[in-house]
């Protein structure tokens, strides 16, 4: 076994977020690496309990990182390191409800980075978004050392206070954090629904038979990242010193037009539908999205490994295996201004 899974073996950890689509994922690969317990905090808010690995030394503690009873009764573990991944997701829920945005992305980053300094945690990886953080004038492709506050909605606000509620544990604190910014996660683990991302919203209305709103325009694309690929840096992030006080991208590295996409999940999914135009959203202003990953590649000695189509493939057979579940989870609300929409939602 890697070093970096090594170091998981006999430790408490926590994750916030754990039901979720990556979350999930890392839960499972934590657990399996031997960990002694993972403690999963999650309010269910955008995720299934069905969805947390039913595994001995997985702890599931629903709840939310605003609440404090909740968090003492995680920090009352000891966990040795946390990975925050709990968020307010994401740009269109943040647009339709900014102060719930703000309490659980910043309040709630800020409570965890607080708890986690007064129990001793050792590290904290935060979850941040290298579709948010870059603002709408970051010149392809993205890197670290471009700074932005041209911001268009709260998520990407709250994302990039995260970030600096972060720097301020580590600087004043002494305590070592380390800032990931994912870019257009896809695979097993995310359902479907108003808010969520492009890729389950399109495999979901693919399989139904519906038509593929897009909103963009044809030369939109993305940098789609697989989510066996962001749990294997996650982990190494909770391992490679160089990473501590370093923001970095974890993204694909290769740039995916939306169009492109759409089409191959027809194709994959064996359906007959249409991609039709949709009106594009205002705080949309990001046409294309390609991340530089030098820099994860040198702190965390890592490299994406998912091939695009393998990876889609992989996710659409994850919705064919618990369709019955997925439907049961998705949720579109009437009325609402992102309903059926399936358009890009971005981590």
């Amino acid at each position: 076994m890697d070093a970096y899974l090594s170091h998981i073996q006999g430790k408490t950890i926590l994750v916030t977020g754990g039901a979720g689509a990556i979350g999930s994922n890392l839960v499972r690969t934590l657990a399996e690496a031997g960990a002694r317990t993972v403690i999963v905090l999650d309010d269910l808010s955008a995720s299934a309990v069905w969805n947390i690995p039913d595994l001995p030394n997985v702890l599931f503690v629903p709840g939310s990182v605003t609440n404090e009873i909740d968090l003492k009764r995680c920090f009352a573990e000891k966990p040795e390191i946390v990975f925050h991944l709990a968020a307010f997701f994401a740009n269109q829920n943040s647009v339709d409800y900014p102060q719930k945005d703000l309490m659980v992305n910043g309040l709630g980053t800020l409570l965890i980075l607080q708890y986690a300094t007064m129990t001793g945690v050792d590290r904290v990886v935060y979850a941040s978004s290298g579709c948010s953080i870059y603002g709408s004038k970051a010149p392809l492709p993205l890197s670290e050392d471009f700074v932005s506050l041209h911001m268009t909605t709260p998520y990407q606000i709250t994302k990039m206070l995260g970030e600096l509620y972060a720097n301020f544990f580590w600087h004043h604190h002494d305590l070592e954090v380390v800032k990931c910014r994912f870019f257009n996660s896809f695979g097993p683990g995310e359902v479907p629904g108003q808010y969520r991302n492009v890729i389950p919203n399109f495999i979901h209305r693919a399989m139904k038979g519906l038509p593929l709103p897009f909103t963009g325009q044809d030369i939109a694309s993305r940098d789609f990242t697989y989510v066996d690929d962001l749990v294997d840096a996650l982990i190494r992030s909770s391992y490679y010193t160089a990473a501590v006080g370093q923001e970095m991208n974890l993204a694909g590295g290769r740039e995916i037009r939306i169009l492109d996409m759409a089409q191959k999940v027809i194709d994959y999914t064996g359906g007959k539908s249409e991609i039709v135009r949709g009106t594009p959203r205002k705080w949309d202003t990001k046409v294309r999205l390609l991340a530089s990953i030098d820099r994860a590649k040198e702190l965390l000695e890592w490299e994406p490994v998912m091939d695009f189509d393998e990876g889609l493939k992989r996710n659409i057979a994850w919705f064919e295996e618990k369709w019955p579940l997925i439907e049961g989870a998705a949720s579109y609300v009437p009325g609402s201004s992102a309903a059926v929409r399936g358009t890009v939602a971005e981590k």
